[in-house]
């Protein structure tokens, strides 16, 4: 298994999140810094995956693969009605 190595940068948080952290870091016997970093490393692949998302829908636009608004607003009107169309 290969070890990766780790970097240290500063963050400055204010003094009611700095508490918090130190507090769930004693409850959990974990570091600080461990929390810190498990936190940011969540924080990117959401938000990564989101973005990246947004990119795809724009390429997808962009290359007029979109289903017009107006297509999907009658599919999602006739949900649970006895005219109940196929999704577009």
């Amino acid at each position: 298994m290969k070890t990766q190595t780790s970097e240290t940068f500063t963050v400055r948080v204010d003094a009611t999140t700095k508490e918090r952290l130190e507090k769930l870091a004693e409850s959990t016997g974990r570091s600080r810094s461990f929390l810190a970093s498990e936190a940011i490393t969540q924080f990117l692949d959401a938000n990564e995956w989101q973005v990246e998302g947004i990119r795809a829908a724009i390429r997808a636009v962009d290359a007029g693969e979109a289903i017009p608004h107006e297509d999907v607003r009658k599919w999602v009107e006739s949900w649970d009605t006895a005219d109940e169309t196929p999704a577009p």
